[in-house]
């Protein structure tokens, strides 16, 4: 068969959540099927070229176009054209269109109608959210028109149960054609685990520094733990660490003014270093207001550092009873669990171990080997 797969999640320097998803996901597909030809597709009128993986097997073939991407962007939106699965036909002079075409990402997207589409919706916290993303970003989710893309798909996949229903209830989505692939997790063993550079001991959080992720709430969650038990979090220190979001800036500012010398934040982290990030901290805490599976929990999970997360949205179905969860509402609820996290070896030790048997239940192996059953 011939598969498209549109890899511009793949074209930023900084790989966060999708760019990983896109990554790991395809990484593993390739080494398991080298009999499907995968035509990769991705557009940039610069040359990019050097952000993209390098695969090199006989049936995977890159399609690179040049156009300004706001100019592809508004013909397809507003003439239905180029059609992305010809526009490759036609880049490579074949014959013969694509079977199929999978969008491990929302993007513009036009496809010709005899072309079976699988569109990944990770989550509706553009839908949900709307104050957490910029202006620019509003009206792009507007323009790319996720309802009318999820009507056009033939198979959507979701992270997670709880984003196949907020598909299925928010845009009227027939629930067969939605299907739950759990994500994989990197294991820590790829990488050299040194020890960080901090010699205190610290809490950590690992994420977009932006309001959805409720970085403001963790903040406050640390100052009322040190006010509530002094002597317990004598030497420790609250460190932020992930890309900037919409705000993130302002967050930034806000919560170093409240907690003073007592937080760091580190920026982006590469994927090679946050192993070591995770397991030398004490605790992971991640009270995100909505999540479409939530990453950086399963890898607190395989670095055997306990974690503190939310009882919303995906991440009670992920995180199962590995982890300590809290009303990410309630400040108080967060400085509790790090106080008793903090104090009771026996529940540590516990949720150490009930998170290494949870991570093991998620695997880009077995995540691929579904995708791959799609193409039929």
């Amino acid at each position: 068969m011939n598969i498209g797969i549109d890899i511009r999640p793949l074209m930023t320097p900084v790989r966060t959540g999708v760019a990983e998803y896109t990554y790991q996901l395809l990484d593993v597909l390739f080494a398991l099927d080298k009999t499907n030809q995968y035509f990769l597709f991705y557009n940039s009128s610069i040359d990019v070229s050097s952000l993209i993986p390098k695969w090199e097997q006989e049936n995977i073939h890159l399609v690179a176009t040049r156009w300004p991407n706001k100019l592809l962007n508004a013909s397809l939106v507003i003439f239905k054209q180029p059609t992305l699965d010809k526009a490759i036909s036609y880049k490579l002079k074949a014959k013969s269109y694509l079977d199929c075409w999978f969008s491990p990402n929302l993007n513009f997207t036009t496809l010709s109608s005899k072309t079976k589409s699988i569109l990944t919706i990770h989550d509706l916290s553009f839908e949900f959210f709307h104050d957490c993303y910029s202006p620019k970003d509003r009206l792009w989710h507007r323009l790319v028109n996720a309802r009318r893309q999820c009507e056009r798909a033939d198979i959507i996949l979701t992270p997670s149960e709880n984003t196949k229903r907020d598909v299925v209830e928010f845009y009227g989505v027939d629930e067969r054609k939605v299907k739950v692939i759990y994500p994989g997790v990197s294991s820590p063993t790829t990488y050299n685990l040194q020890p960080t550079s901090y010699q205190k001991k610290y809490i950590l959080y690992l994420g977009a520094i932006e309001a959805r992720k409720n970085v403001g709430a963790i903040i406050e969650a640390f100052v009322l733990a040190k006010k509530n038990d002094p002597q317990l979090l004598v030497g420790y220190e609250l460190v932020l660490a992930g890309p900037l979001g919409w705000g993130g800036k302002e967050i930034i500012a806000k919560v170093m003014a409240i907690a003073g010398g007592s937080v760091r934040y580190l920026g982006y982290v590469a994927p090679e270093d946050k192993p070591a990030l995770y397991k030398n901290a004490s605790l992971f805490v991640y009270p995100s207001l909505y999540e479409g599976f939530g990453f950086p929990v399963v890898e607190a999970f395989v670095a055997g550092t306990p974690v503190i997360t939310s009882n919303r949205s995906s991440l009670p179905e992920v995180a199962g009873d590995a982890a300590y969860l809290v009303n990410p509402l309630n400040v108080s609820d967060i400085a509790l669990a790090i106080q008793r996290l903090l104090s009771d070896q026996t529940l540590r030790l516990h949720y150490i171990a009930k998170g290494k048997a949870r991570a093991a239940q998620f695997s880009w192996g077995r995540a691929a080997e579904e995708l791959l059953s799609m193409w039929l």
